[in-house]
């Protein structure tokens, strides 16, 4: 067929006539061709090769030099989606600069395309999954509100073009564990597929227009996510009406045969994805289509219509249209690390720290600091900084880096202390070698104060491969080694400013005891040091909260292979936490007065709004991270001790105050039944605001209490499904 006048070259018409024209056009083994992520170039036809595989989870990453942000549950502690959106517009600033770059020369490789397999939204469910820092956390709206910021944010604002793709991962009920994670079939009922796995993916759908979709490794209830006519046809493109394409996990389809056994070869379970809605994959057995045709598996129009949806995404992309056409294409080369960029890399750090004990030791005042001791494995760690799926800081601030900088008249003494958890040739959880105690133990008798940087990295808790349980912890202790070292120092009898750097809950039962502060850290970016610094010696104020539960240790949880959520995260665990969802202390006190319902009595289906004074009764300015929360007094089945349904965030000065309102939806009232149908039943609710949620243990740890108002729900049940 010639090319003169050929439509998809227009780029006046619809993305989709485009497509449709440009499939036409192609072959049955080039339309095959592009449904692996390193598809080739079709020369015939003008096109370049592709590499579909990229990622962006907390900054443009393995390919090169980036801005590296905090890790994705660092991101979560801020519970701010307008800064997570921010953070993803400077990704994709960074990842436009970097692909035209490449392009101009040549260089179509993997990781320097505009298909971004970003972010992860599954729910965090055990702080023992290994990839949980990946996530935005243990609650489905949190994850649901920040999922959708970053796409928003990754994907722009233009009408037209998208600036880059996002891709909503990892569709479904996918959180552990790691090394069963080829095989493992996750039995879930309906209710919590739609009360807890299924929200944050339905809002990335419905409201940030994700451009694509990756299907899990696992099977749920029998199905392989990648093959799955409930996920992918029923769910997503049925109910949701999701256009965009799907991605198999890396491996995925060929798991399908080889693990889950559910089909008998390669040609068999292509033909299964491709006619279930999965259209690219990360792999190789979708060549085994061709193979699939001959034998009657599948029709060419079922090809047809997954090769149209991927040309679809890259003529989004504006991938075959003149750059001055395309808005994105004009983004410079040196937007990428730049001094704008990194600004906000350390502001983002700096919101993500997490006070979780001061005894009044904090902040430090470094005019009155002579000697400062660091100690500990991760104290001047950069791997602790970057977590996983991470580019390449072109400077960095370690937490010792950071002491140093922030207190240049002070003298710094710093001890490793001992290695993160000892040789990979020994366990991960065991003794290990003290002979570094001693040096730690001397630093800290001579030291004012002392900082212990203790924790994890993507080395201990990670994707499948990373040491311990198959990327997945074992338990949520410390490694024994560190917590040896963290006892000799507290032996000193100095006082004690403990930061965890973690991308999950540990057992911090005897630090709650023993250190006169404790801040988590969570593997805070290229600038995190410097943020964790500015916390300790008063530069900063505190305003990051847990988006996940800090369990007292393992005995609390329920056998990591079961998804049930019943006794799982806040909503659903009755027993006491350590430290719990929502939890943060500030430098400041804020106050909450005045909140009232506007209405206060509505019919089942119909909103209201909630409405608060928040003020600044402390002494110095800080930022107050406000939380909605509703609990269902009287429904017929079983709900969530609270919810979260929404959140803000609000700077203030001392002796300042602000009057904020927060839209309750009805959807925020309904109850999801056991058919997973979302019903308002008439009733009472209650609502909250405050700065954590409302249980006995954050009113105890923080000496205040949320806001309470009580809403009435009249008339008869009202379904919104």
């Amino acid at each position: 067929m010639s090319e003169t006048g050929a439509i998809w070259k227009d780029p006046d018409r619809s993305f989709d006539e485009r497509a449709q024209d440009l499939v036409s056009r192609m072959t049955l083994a080039e339309k095959v061709s592009q449904m692996v992520y390193d598809a080739p170039a079709i020369p015939r036809l003008g096109i370049p090769a592709y590499n579909w595989w990229n990622e962006a989870l907390h900054g443009v990453a393995r390919a090169g030099v980036a801005t590296v942000f905090p890790q994705a549950i660092g991101l979560a502690a801020s519970f701010d989606p307008d800064l997570v959106e921010q953070v993803a517009g400077v990704i994709s600033d960074e990842a436009r600069a970097k692909h035209h770059e490449a392009a101009r020369r040549g260089d179509r490789g993997i990781y320097k395309g505009l298909t971004f397999w970003s972010p992860n939204i599954n729910l965090f469910r055990d702080p023992r999954w290994g990839r949980g820092h990946e996530t935005y956390g243990e609650d489905p709206f949190l994850t649901s509100r920040l999922g959708v910021a970053f796409c928003r944010g990754l994907q722009g604002d233009d009408p037209v073009y998208l600036k880059a793709a996002a891709c909503a991962k990892h569709y479904a009920v996918h959180s552990g564990p790691e090394a069963d994670r080829h095989h493992f079939n996750a039995e879930v009922s309906i209710k919590d597929m739609e009360e807890s796995y299924l929200p944050a993916f339905e809002a990335c759908v419905r409201e940030a227009g994700v451009e694509a979709v990756m299907g899990a490794y696992n099977r749920v209830n029998g199905e392989p996510c990648c093959a799955s006519p409930t996920l992918l046809t029923d769910i997503l493109r049925g109910r949701w009406g999701f256009r965009g394409h799907v991605v198999s996990d890396c491996g995925a389809i060929a798991d399908i045969h080889k693990h889950h056994r559910a089909t008998s070869d390669a040609a068999e379970s292509a033909a299964l994805a491709v006619k279930n809605g999965c259209d690219l994959n990360c792999g190789s057995v979708f060549h085994a289509l061709l193979v699939a045709l001959e034998r009657g598996l599948i029709g060419e129009d079922e090809i047809d219509r997954a090769c149209h949806r991927l040309m679809r995404t890259r003529l989004r992309l504006g991938m075959f249209d003149p750059p001055e056409r395309v808005r994105w294409a004009g983004i410079p080369y040196e937007v990428n690390d730049s001094a704008p960029h990194h600004a906000l890399a350390l502001e983002a750090a700096r919101r993500t720290v997490v006070l979780l004990k001061n005894d009044g030791l904090l902040p430090l005042n470094p005019a009155e600091i002579k000697t400062i001791t660091v100690i500990g494995p991760n104290a001047d760690s950069l791997d602790a900084l970057l977590g996983n799926y991470n580019g390449t800081p072109s400077e960095y601030y370690t937490v010792l880096r950071g002491v140093r900088a922030v207190c240049p008249d002070a003298r710094v003494l710093y001890a490793p202390g001992c290695s993160l958890a000892g040789p990979v040739a020994e366990s991960a959880w065991g003794e290990r070698d003290t002979s570094g105690f001693a040096e730690a133990m001397a630093a800290a008798d001579r030291a004012d104060a002392v900082i212990v940087c203790l924790g994890l990295d993507a080395h201990l808790e990670g994707e499948e491969g990373a040491q311990g349980n198959g990327g997945d912890k074992t338990d949520i202790a410390l490694p024994r080694i560190q917590q040896r070292l963290l006892e000799a120092v507290v032996s000193t009898g100095k006082p004690v400013i403990l930061v965890n750097l973690t991308g999950s809950a540990v057992d911090m039962r005897y630090a709650d005891e023993r250190c006169a502060a404790i801040l988590q850290g969570w593997y805070p970016g290229q600038y995190g040091g410097m943020a964790i610094a500015e916390t300790i010696f008063g530069q900063n104020c505190p305003s990051g909260r847990l988006p996940v539960t800090f369990y007292r240790d393992e005995s609390q949880l329920p056998p990591f292979e079961d998804y049930s959520m019943e006794g799982r995260t806040y909503r659903f665990f009755r027993g006491e936490p350590l430290y719990p969802f929502g939890y943060g202390l500030s430098y400041t006190r804020f106050e909450y007065e005045g909140a009232s319902l506007s209405p206060d009595t509505v019919a089942a289906g119909e909103d209201t709004s909630l409405t608060v004074t928040v003020s600044n009764a402390g002494s110095c300015a800080g930022r107050e991270t406000v939380q909605v929360y509703i609990r269902d007094m009287e429904a017929t089945v079983r709900t969530p001790i609270h919810s979260l349904i929404a959140v803000g965030s609000v700077w203030l000065a001392p002796g300042a105050s602000r009057t904020l309102i927060f839209s309750v939806p009805a959807r925020a009232m309904a109850v999801v039944r056991d058919d997973g149908s979302r019903v308002v039943e008439p009733g009472e609710i209650r609502v909250y605001a405050g700065g954590q949620q409302p249980d006995e243990r954050s009113a105890a740890l923080t000496g205040s209490r949320s806001a309470l108002c009580t809403l009435t729900v009249t008339g008869a049940p009202y379904s919104l499904s």
